[in-house]
Protein backbone atom coordinates (compact mmCIF):
# COMPACT_ATOMS: atom_id res chain seq x y z
CA UNK A 1 0.00 0.00 0.00
CA UNK A 2 1.23 3.50 -0.85
CA UNK A 3 2.62 5.64 1.90
CA UNK A 4 2.64 9.43 1.94
CA UNK A 5 4.46 10.86 4.93
CA UNK A 6 5.22 14.47 5.83
CA UNK A 7 8.85 14.79 6.82
CA UNK A 8 10.11 18.19 7.87
CA UNK A 9 9.36 20.60 5.04
CA UNK A 10 8.73 17.89 2.47
CA UNK A 11 6.95 14.65 1.77
CA UNK A 12 7.98 11.15 0.94
CA UNK A 13 6.13 8.50 -1.03
CA UNK A 14 6.92 4.81 -1.35
CA UNK A 15 5.90 1.83 -3.42
CA UNK A 16 7.80 -0.60 -1.20
CA UNK A 17 10.80 -0.74 -3.53
CA UNK A 18 11.88 2.93 -3.60
CA UNK A 19 10.99 6.10 -1.72
CA UNK A 20 10.52 9.38 -3.60
CA UNK A 21 11.17 12.58 -1.66
CA UNK A 22 9.52 15.86 -2.59
CA UNK A 23 10.84 19.18 -1.29
CA UNK A 24 8.23 21.79 -2.26
CA UNK A 25 10.56 24.66 -1.32
CA UNK A 26 12.93 23.53 -4.10
CA UNK A 27 10.21 22.98 -6.70
CA UNK A 28 10.10 25.49 -9.56
CA UNK A 29 7.25 23.68 -11.34
CA UNK A 30 9.38 22.84 -14.36
CA UNK A 31 6.68 20.22 -15.05
CA UNK A 32 8.96 17.36 -16.11
CA UNK A 33 7.38 15.03 -13.57
CA UNK A 34 3.78 15.30 -14.69
CA UNK A 35 4.54 15.85 -18.38
CA UNK A 36 6.59 12.64 -18.45
CA UNK A 37 4.56 10.47 -16.06
CA UNK A 38 1.09 11.86 -15.26
CA UNK A 39 0.10 8.38 -14.09
CA UNK A 40 2.34 8.93 -11.04
CA UNK A 41 2.73 12.72 -10.74
CA UNK A 42 -0.66 14.43 -11.08
CA UNK A 43 -0.92 17.87 -9.41
CA UNK A 44 -4.72 17.84 -9.73
CA UNK A 45 -4.97 14.79 -7.42
CA UNK A 46 -4.43 14.50 -3.65
CA UNK A 47 -2.04 13.05 -2.83
CA UNK A 48 -0.44 14.20 -6.06
CA UNK A 49 1.98 11.24 -6.19
CA UNK A 50 0.67 7.71 -6.88
CA UNK A 51 3.66 5.39 -6.59
CA UNK A 52 1.68 2.53 -8.11
CA UNK A 53 0.91 4.37 -11.36
CA UNK A 54 4.03 3.10 -13.15
CA UNK A 55 7.01 0.81 -12.77
CA UNK A 56 9.85 1.64 -10.43
CA UNK A 57 12.18 2.10 -13.42
CA UNK A 58 9.81 4.64 -15.01
CA UNK A 59 9.52 6.55 -11.72
CA UNK A 60 13.31 6.65 -11.30
CA UNK A 61 13.76 7.85 -14.89
CA UNK A 62 11.24 10.66 -14.38
CA UNK A 63 12.52 11.74 -10.96
CA UNK A 64 16.03 11.93 -12.43
CA UNK A 65 14.74 14.59 -14.86
CA UNK A 66 13.94 17.03 -12.05
CA UNK A 67 16.27 20.01 -12.66
CA UNK A 68 16.33 21.20 -9.03
CA UNK A 69 16.34 18.03 -6.92
CA UNK A 70 12.88 18.93 -5.60
CA UNK A 71 12.23 15.26 -6.39
CA UNK A 72 14.82 12.69 -5.33
CA UNK A 73 14.67 8.97 -4.61
CA UNK A 74 16.43 6.11 -2.89
CA UNK A 75 16.08 2.35 -2.65
CA UNK A 76 14.18 1.06 0.39
CA UNK A 77 16.59 -1.90 0.54
CA UNK A 78 19.56 -0.37 2.37
CA UNK A 79 21.85 -2.99 0.82
CA UNK A 80 21.17 -1.51 -2.63
CA UNK A 81 21.92 1.97 -1.27
CA UNK A 82 25.20 0.76 0.27
CA UNK A 83 26.24 -0.53 -3.15
CA UNK A 84 25.70 2.98 -4.52
CA UNK A 85 27.14 5.14 -1.75
CA UNK A 86 28.74 3.57 1.35
CA UNK A 87 27.78 6.53 3.56
CA UNK A 88 24.08 6.18 2.56
CA UNK A 89 23.15 9.09 4.80
CA UNK A 90 21.75 11.68 2.41
CA UNK A 91 18.93 10.65 0.12
CA UNK A 92 19.83 13.41 -2.35
CA UNK A 93 22.98 11.39 -3.15
CA UNK A 94 20.71 8.74 -4.62
CA UNK A 95 19.23 11.02 -7.25
CA UNK A 96 21.33 9.49 -10.01
CA UNK A 97 23.19 6.59 -8.43
CA UNK A 98 24.24 5.24 -11.80
CA UNK A 99 26.18 8.47 -12.37
CA UNK A 100 27.97 8.68 -9.02
CA UNK A 101 31.75 8.77 -9.38
CA UNK A 102 34.63 8.63 -6.98
CA UNK A 103 35.75 12.00 -5.55
CA UNK A 104 38.69 12.59 -7.88
CA UNK A 105 36.60 11.94 -10.98
CA UNK A 106 33.69 14.06 -9.70
CA UNK A 107 35.97 17.08 -9.19
CA UNK A 108 36.87 17.11 -12.87
CA UNK A 109 33.24 17.22 -14.03
CA UNK A 110 32.15 20.62 -15.34
CA UNK A 111 29.33 22.63 -13.86
CA UNK A 112 26.25 22.72 -16.10
CA UNK A 113 24.22 25.88 -16.66
CA UNK A 114 20.82 25.78 -18.40
CA UNK A 115 18.28 28.47 -19.09
CA UNK A 116 14.72 27.22 -18.61
CA UNK A 117 12.48 28.90 -21.19
CA UNK A 118 10.36 31.54 -19.43
CA UNK A 119 11.92 30.32 -16.17
CA UNK A 120 14.99 30.20 -13.98
CA UNK A 121 18.65 29.56 -14.58
CA UNK A 122 19.54 26.00 -13.47
CA UNK A 123 23.11 25.41 -12.27
CA UNK A 124 24.05 21.76 -11.70
CA UNK A 125 27.15 20.04 -10.39
CA UNK A 126 29.53 20.66 -7.51
CA UNK A 127 30.29 24.32 -6.90
CA UNK A 128 30.23 27.20 -4.43
CA UNK A 129 27.52 29.84 -4.84
CA UNK A 130 28.26 33.24 -3.26
CA UNK A 131 25.39 35.71 -2.87
CA UNK A 132 24.39 38.49 -0.45
CA UNK A 133 27.48 37.83 1.71
CA UNK A 134 26.40 34.18 1.99
CA UNK A 135 28.02 31.02 0.72
CA UNK A 136 26.16 27.88 -0.35
CA UNK A 137 28.15 24.73 -1.06
CA UNK A 138 26.41 22.64 -3.71
CA UNK A 139 27.57 19.05 -4.15
CA UNK A 140 26.28 16.89 -7.02
CA UNK A 141 23.02 18.80 -6.98
CA UNK A 142 21.35 21.78 -8.62
CA UNK A 143 20.04 25.21 -7.76
CA UNK A 144 17.56 27.34 -9.66
CA UNK A 145 18.23 31.06 -9.80
CA UNK A 146 15.52 33.62 -10.49
CA UNK A 147 15.66 35.49 -13.81
CA UNK A 148 12.32 37.30 -13.56
CA UNK A 149 12.92 39.29 -10.37
CA UNK A 150 9.62 38.16 -8.80
CA UNK A 151 10.97 35.51 -6.42
CA UNK A 152 10.38 35.96 -2.70
CA UNK A 153 13.49 33.82 -2.08
CA UNK A 154 16.06 35.76 -4.11
CA UNK A 155 18.37 34.80 -5.66
CA UNK A 156 16.58 31.42 -5.82
CA UNK A 157 13.53 30.72 -7.95
CA UNK A 158 10.25 30.09 -6.13
CA UNK A 159 8.06 29.60 -9.22
CA UNK A 160 6.69 33.16 -9.28
CA UNK A 161 7.81 33.54 -12.92
CA UNK A 162 4.57 31.77 -13.82
CA UNK A 163 2.43 34.24 -11.86
CA UNK A 164 4.34 37.26 -13.22
CA UNK A 165 3.96 35.97 -16.80
CA UNK A 166 7.72 36.26 -17.34
CA UNK A 167 8.76 35.88 -20.98
CA UNK A 168 12.18 35.57 -22.59
CA UNK A 169 12.96 38.39 -25.00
Amino acid sequence: MESSIKSGRGRKYTNGEITVYWKPESCIHASYCYRELIEVFDPSRRPWVDMYGATTAEIIRTVNMCPTDALTWKWNDEEKNRDVDPSHTNHVNFRRPELLKDETEAQSEPVSVRVMPQGPLIISGTFTLKYDNKIKEVEESAVSLCRCGASSRMPFCDGNHRKSDFKDD
